[in-house]
C-alpha cells in the first residue's frame, strides 16, 4: 500500500527492492563464510545443506539473537545500531568497502525521503578541466560513480579512443565494458576489469538509491548482456583507488599504466584519475608515442555537455 506522501507507491518499491539487496548482499555473505573459517564447530557433516554459516551461526557470532539477525536480514533495519552492524560485520568477515555497503543499505532501508525522477546532470568545474589540461603528459579524468568520463585532458582522451567511439554522451566504461565488443581487445585484462566495474556500480547504487541514471544504466545493461546479469547478481563490491590498467592501444599497442584516483573536492560523486608510465618503460615510450599522435588528431573531441533542455518532472524534488 502507498505511503500518503507516495500516491503512485514509488517509496514503497525502491524499499522492497532494498530490502531485497539487503537480504541478498547478506545471504551471499554467509554463502562464503564456512564454520570452520569463522572459527565454530561443524555440526551436521553431510546432512548440512549449505556450505557457508547458518543465521543462526551468524547471529552467534555477531552477539545478537537468531530471530534479530533474521529479522535484518529481510530488511527490517529499523533502529539497527552501530555495535550491531560492527558485529555482523565482524561474524560475516566483511572488509571496508563491504561494511560501508551494508550501512548505506540498512540506511536505505528505513529512508523516507521521496526519489527524484531524475537528478540534475553532472558538471565538472571549470577550475578542474583547467588542472586535467595543465597534466599535459599525464591522462587524466573526471568520472562519476556510475563511471561517466565527465571530462578529460587530451592525453586522456586519446588513450580512451575507443571508449568515445561511442556517439552516446557522456561516454560510460561500463557501458563501453560489457556492450562494445572492442573491450576485451582494449582492456588485456578485461575479466579482472568487468569485476571491479560491476562492484563498483553496485557500491554506487547502495550509495544512492535514488539516482535515476544509475537504475536506468543498470537495467540497460542487465538486459543486453547476460554476463553482466551474473557478475551483478554476486552482490560484489569494492573501493578501487590504485592499481595497474593493461590496455593494448589500436595505435601504440600494448600499456601497463599504474593509476591513482583522488575525490574532487566538493562533489563526493566525482573522482580524478590519472595514469603513468613506469620510467624508461616500454609503456612511457608507447605514451609518448600517443601523446604525438593526439597532437594531430585533434578530431578527438571533448564529451559534449549533456543536453539539459528537457523540462523538469513536476514530481521531481530538489537535493
Amino acid at each position: 500500500m502507498a505511503g500518503r506522501n507516495d500516491p503512485h507507491g514509488t517509496n514503497r518499491d525502491i524499499r522492497d527492492d532494498v530490502r531485497d539487496q539487503i537480504r541478498e548482499f547478506l545471504g551471499t555473505r554467509r554463502a562464503r563464510v564456512t564454520p570452520e573459517q569463522a572459527g565454530l564447530p561443524l555440526y551436521g557433516g553431510d546432512r548440512r545443506r549449505v556450505t557457508g554459516l547458518r543465521r543462526e551461526e551468524v547471529a552467534l557470532l555477531a552477539g545478537i539473537s537468531s530471530e534479530y539477525y533474521t529479522r535484518l536480514e529481510r530488511g527490517n533495519a529499523t533502529g539497527v545500531s552501530e555495535s550491531v552492524i560492527e558485529g555482523i560485520a565482524h561474524a560475516l568477515q566483511l572488509d571496508e568497502a563491504e561494511r560501508i555497503h551494508l550501512l548505506d543499505l540498512l540506511r536505505g532501508a528505513g529512508t523516507t525521503r521521496p526519489p527524484r525522477r531524475r537528478p540534475a546532470q553532472q558538471r565538472v568545474r571549470p577550475a578542474v578541466q583547467r588542472v586535467l589540461d595543465s597534466m599535459g603528459g599525464t591522462p587524466a579524468f573526471v568520472l562519476s560513480g556510475r563511471g561517466d568520463i565527465l571530462a578529460a585532458n587530451g592525453l586522456g582522451r586519446a588513450l580512451f579512443s575507443p571508449v568515445y567511439a561511442d556517439p552516446a554522451r557522456p561516454p560510460n566504461n561500463a557501458r563501453f565494458v560489457f556492450l562494445d565488443p572492442q573491450a576485451t581487445e582494449f582492456f588485456r585484462d578485461w575479466d579482472q576489469i568487468a569485476g571491479d566495474c560491476v562492484a563498483m556500480l553496485r557500491a554506487e547504487a547502495g550509495r544512492d538509491l535514488y539516482d535515476r541514471r544509475l537504475t536506468d544504466l543498470i537495467g540497460e545493461l542487465s538486459t543486453r548482456s547476460e554476463e553482466f546479469r551474473r557478475r551483478w547478481a554476486a552482490h560484489n563490491v569494492r573501493i578501487h583507488t590504485t592499481g595497474v590498467k593493461l590496455l593494448h592501444h589500436p595505435v601504440v599497442g600494448d600499456l601497463d599504466l599504474p593509476f591513482e584516483s583522488f575525490p574532487v573536492g566538493g562533489d563526493p560523486s566525482q573522482v580524478l584519475l590519472t595514469y603513468t608510465a613506469e620510467p624508461a618503460s616500454p609503456s612511457e615510450d608507447a605514451l609518448n608515442l600517443l601523446a604525438s599522435w593526439a597532437a594531430s588528431n585533434h578530431h578527438i573531441e571533448r564529451p559534449a555537455p549533456a543536453d539539459d533542455s528537457q523540462p523538469a518532472d513536476s514530481t521531481e524534488t530538489p537535493d
